[in-house]
């Protein structure tokens, strides 16, 4: 018998020896996944309870509200094409908090930072007009995501250097950052005579195409952009750099506990800072979709909370991209079917849908406290 016949022989009851084993993981694996869906999904259905307790409770029928807010958002090509588009800034800060939650941060300042990306990228787009939708697109695009970058790294560095709190920090940062586009904007990039608070409008080649000039049978009216499809491709890049570079690992072990991450050769405030530079480059991603594809300016105000929303979308999400993709998706057709509740129904406002969303944080949040009961029966069990 060869030795390669004989390293077959011996290799065959190894195999069968590892194969209950890689069964198992995979099954400990999929019953991971359950779990980690579990809880949102519960947290989901105990919200839209509770809020139809509350609907019933002033007066309407919760079943045909309910039917409305979830009709109306699947709707073709309306409904979906304006939840698409809802659901695409929130994907943004979704990731640019998530980031920050995978490095043990939490970062409160995306509102901020994709605040000081629109400015940015309106600037860009109106200083340089003239250029070719070639050179641009992709200029406005890196001036979005290097502008927020750049904001966020600053409580970064606040945090590694002198230990300051990036909660503080960041929500600080949040109002300076309005202040100062502000005053830009009223001092040297306003029109003349506009009684809104706005800048001229960029180049005609800064303009990205709407999905409507793409895909045949949506409609024009329908400001979805191509901003939702880098939105996707941003989650997969997000997912690549966390779970498959050795940058992602350090972030995520840095996260996990930072001093056995110290311990094992990491440098901790390295990680601190370029967790925040990437969350505030996804935050300023933002400006794609504002400033690229639908009001082609920076406008003041133009941002309902984005930033915040996203806290709500990364906790929902388990921080994972895919989770934060289904979690801006869900909370995108939230805002576009609460706009027929407040049309259509007697009694119940759009307002429904900041109390549902309120109720699916406060769920999530509890998610602990049921963990905790769970672990006390097992272990009585």
């Amino acid at each position: 018998m060869s030795r390669i016949q004989g390293y077959a022989k011996n290799a065959y009851p190894l195999a069968n020896f590892l194969a209950p084993l890689r069964g198992a993981r995979y099954t400990a694996q999929l019953m991971k996944l359950i779990r980690e869906l579990t809880f949102p999904l519960i947290a989901i259905l105990a919200a839209f309870l509770v809020g139809g307790i509350l609907v019933a409770l002033i007066g309407d029928d919760p079943i045909q509200t309910y039917a409305l807010l979830i009709g109306s958002a699947l709707s073709w090509p309306d409904g979906i094409g304006y939840t698409l588009f809802y659901a695409t800034p929130l994907i943004f800060t979704g990731l640019a908090v998530a980031m920050g939650f995978r490095c043990g941060l939490l970062n409160i300042g995306a509102e901020g930072q994709l605040t000081v990306a629109a400015f940015a990228t309106a600037w860009a787009g109106i200083s340089f007009a003239n250029s070719s939708a070639w050179m641009l697109i992709p200029l406005t695009c890196l001036v979005a995501i290097a502008s927020g970058a750049l904001w966020a790294t600053i409580p970064g560095v606040l945090k590694a250097r002198f230990g300051s709190h990036e909660v503080i920090n960041t929500i600080m940062m949040n109002f300076i950052a309005v202040g100062v586009a502000s005053a830009l904007t009223q001092t040297y990039f306003k029109q003349q005579g506009d009684p809104i608070l706005e800048t001229l409008p960029i180049g005609d080649g800064a303009h990205i195409p709407r999905i409507g000039q793409i895909i045949p049978g949506i409609p024009a009216r329908i400001p979805l952009n191509m901003a939702f499809v880098v939105a996707v491709l941003a989650c997969a890049l997000m997912y690549v750099f966390l779970w498959r570079t050795k940058w992602g690992y350090e972030i995520r072990a840095t996260g996990a506990n930072p001093n056995a991450a110290e311990y094992g050769g990491i440098s901790v405030k390295k990680q601190i800072v370029l967790a925040m530079a990437v969350s505030g480059g996804l935050a300023g991603m933002v400006a794609i979709n504002e400033v690229l594809g639908y009001r082609y300016r920076y406008y003041q105000g133009f941002s309902p909370q984005y930033g915040f929303t996203g806290i709500a979308v990364a906790l929902l999400g388990r921080n994972h991209p895919a989770g934060v993709l289904v979690a801006a998706l869900f909370f995108g057709a939230l805002t576009r079917g609460g706009l027929f509740v407040d049309i259509f129904t007697e009694k119940v406002s759009k307002d429904l849908v900041l109390i549902l969303q309120a109720l699916v944080i406060l769920f999530v949040a509890a998610e602990a406290v049921f963990r905790r009961r769970m672990g006390k029966t097992e272990s009585q069990v």
